[in-house]
């Protein structure tokens, strides 16, 4: 279930990083000074790293670091 939940999570941020709907747009203005586009894509940012801080916390495959944790014990017993 985890893991479909951030396929989809996934799937939305990729649909809505293209903001066609405020392509010509100047107003309104975020804050009074932020064009609303640019406004959009910070926000937009931010929800990424979300995301991602989301997918490391769940999705991490942590038997590739226990390999490569089982790999460098194994060559500092060697020295």
């Amino acid at each position: 279930m985890k893991r479909l939940l951030l396929t989809l999570v996934v799937i939305a941020l990729y649909v809505s990083h293209q903001d066609v709907w405020n392509w010509r747009k100047v107003y309104p203005m975020a804050f009074g000074f932020v064009p609303i586009g640019l406004f959009y894509h910070a926000c937009f940012v931010v929800a990424c790293a979300l995301v991602m801080w989301m997918l490391v916390t769940f999705a991490w495959p942590s038997h590739l670091e226990e390999e490569v944790e089982g790999r460098e014990t194994k060559k500092e017993d060697a020295r």
